[in-house]
């Protein structure tokens, strides 16, 4: 006869735990992110170096010397 004490179907909701959880849209964010990382790696990784005829500089620090006695770049400024 008393139907205010009757408690709603379902589990229990616990106000401590909702609090924590980070909100639905941040997670599918976050992985969404995650996916469009790894297709573009797998992608990256099929097709190979963009530029295969690049190098680093050496190790040591010293640049190749190119004769053109300035920055190494052979356009604009003044000679």
């Amino acid at each position: 006869m008393d139907d205010s004490r009757r408690a709603a179907p379902g589990p229990p909701a616990l106000p401590a735990l909702r609090g924590a959880l980070p909100p639905p849209a941040l997670c599918g964010f976050l992985l969404l992110l995650a996916v469009v990382f790894a297709g573009s790696y797998a992608v990256g990784s099929l097709v190979g170096p963009v530029a295969p005829g690049m190098h680093s500089a050496p190790s040591d620090g010293a640049a190749e010397d190119d004769g053109s006695g300035g920055t190494g770049h052979g356009h604009g400024g003044r000679d």
